[in-house]
């Protein structure tokens, strides 16, 4: 089907790109070079690569074969599994979008305070104060109608790219092989990797997870492009290049720097790591023009997610999955409720990162682990209905996607998956709330499921109790 008003493969690959950038490529430098040595992070890497590909593929396919399933990821949920299925899919993107705002707040203030003192490292009283200020500014903002537009959207995409190209650039300007391949597997604790795990490939693989999923979360956006292009085969073909563009930015901004800091250097770098690791290898200058860019991307992309959980649960309640309240719209046409709701629990959730000493990293871990059941839905419904339509070639690619999940959720960030299950124990309120209003009677595999997440989330507080989690 062509439509000659849409967008090209260009201008699709480039919406891809600029969806997917946000803060947590500014930061992966750190968090990968703590887990892993450049061996296991290019393996890890590859994992991951193939995972993030299997999904790629398989909303590529449910875009194709239900296009009128538009709620977003969800929907494919609803469709498979029953209005549960799509709450329990919309509740953790739900989740995961305010918490990836959260996540936002404390690099931005992190940036700043490089430039203002008062900030510190973001994560005291005044850069909490002003980013509950920022929050709610940016709230009531998309509550009055506000949308961005298509120039907005560029201007963050330029100030995403051209740092990015900078560090990739200067950090080729100075690799050295030999620091590069000292110590590759990170067998060997020496003062080149002092601090940073040194134990098996597979332990430190297995410690980079929830950072590589973060930098991909949004990739699902692409599945509703093909709605806006001239053609389907165009957006088709635009995910699957915009994908591989991601890749290859993400492995060059995370492996290359093995080469010109010691993995020390790189685990210890405050955020935003990027800058500050620009500011060790040419000067203040680098780490200045790191922080400007990271700024005003992340105002800009915290304007369009500001929107993006407010549209999730307007979404799930037009389906009569959640309370209608959820989905009410105003006079300008934005889901106040849903809006407010979100805006005061990211309130409560920015004063608690005053008690945890790695904010940001506690933030983008427990959104990774709340998107990997919205993710694992997909899976489960590219297998449904590529098996009732005998699609085994597809069925295959949701299989692995199945599984690409629930290894990411065992491997890396069970604990987090546990204590996403909470989120739940309020969730099914709600839910319920939506059943009664809707002269709806909840089936035996309905409250089956709600009795398995439930004692997930009891067994999630009681090891918090014990000390088995920890909390930040």
């Amino acid at each position: 089907m062509e439509n000659k008003n849409g967008i090209g493969r260009i201008g699709l690959i480039a919406l891809i790109v600029s969806s997917c950038i946000g803060t947590g490529i500014f930061g992966i430098t750190n968090a990968v070079a703590a887990a892993a040595a450049p061996g296991p992070a290019l393996l890890a890497w590859l994992f991951v690569g193939f995972g993030f590909l299997m999904l790629v593929f398989a909303l590529n396919n449910l875009s194709e074969k239900r296009p009128d399933l538009e709620a977003g990821i969800f929907s494919y949920a609803g469709a498979g599994f029953g209005p549960m299925g799509e709450f329990i899919s919309g509740w953790s993107y739900w989740l995961s979008a305010w918490l990836g705002n959260i996540a936002f707040a404390t690099m931005l203030m992190s940036a700043l305070g490089t430039f203002f003192p008062v900030f510190s490292n973001g994560q005291n009283l005044t850069s909490i104060i002003v980013a509950i200020i920022f929050c709610w500014v940016l709230t009531l903002l998309v509550n009055s109608g506000v949308e961005t537009a298509t120039f907005i959207n560029t201007i963050g995409t330029f100030f995403k790219i051209i740092p990015l190209v900078l560090f990739i650039i200067i950090s080729i300007i100075f690799f050295k092989a030999g620091m590069f391949t000292t110590d590759f597997w990170g067998h060997v604790a020496n003062n080149l990797s002092k601090g940073t795990e040194t134990g098996s490939v597979y332990t430190q693989m297995k410690g980079t997870l929830l950072t590589l999923i973060w930098v991909f979360i949004g990739v699902e956006g692409a599945s509703v492009m093909g709605h806006r292009a001239k053609d389907r085969t165009q957006a088709q073909q635009a995910t699957i290049i915009g994908f591989i563009l991601l890749l290859i930015i993400y492995v060059m901004i995370s492996i290359i720097p093995y080469g010109t800091l010691t993995r020390a250097q790189l685990a210890a770098a405050s955020q935003p790591a990027l800058g500050n690791d620009l500011k060790l290898i040419v000067g203040s200058w680098g780490a200045t023009i790191i922080n400007v860019g990271l700024i005003v991307s992340v105002i800009i992309s915290w304007l369009s997610w500001t929107m993006l959980p407010a549209e999730t649960t307007m979404l799930v309640a037009e389906d009569k999955a959640m309370p209608k309240v959820w989905g009410k719209l105003n006079a300008k046409k934005a889901p106040t409720a849903s809006l407010m709701i979100t805006g005061v629990l990211q309130t409560i959730f920015l004063f608690s990162l005053l008690f945890t000493e790695q904010a940001y990293n506690f933030a983008y871990s427990l959104a990774s682990a709340a998107i990997l059941f919205s993710y694992l839905f997909v899976g489960l419904y590219q297998m449904k209905y590529s098996q009732e339509h005998q699609e085994w070639g597809q069925w295959t690619i949701g299989l692995l996607l199945v599984l690409f999940q629930i290894a990411c959720m065992f491997l890396a960030g069970w604990q987090q998956v546990l204590l996403v299950s909470i989120s739940f124990i309020p969730g099914f309120i709600i839910y319920y709330q939506g059943v009664r209003e809707n002269n709806r009677t909840m089936s035996g595999g309905e409250k089956g499921t709600m009795v398995v997440v439930l004692a997930f989330s009891l067994i999630a507080i009681f090891l918090i109790f014990n000390g088995t989690i920890a909390v930040g």
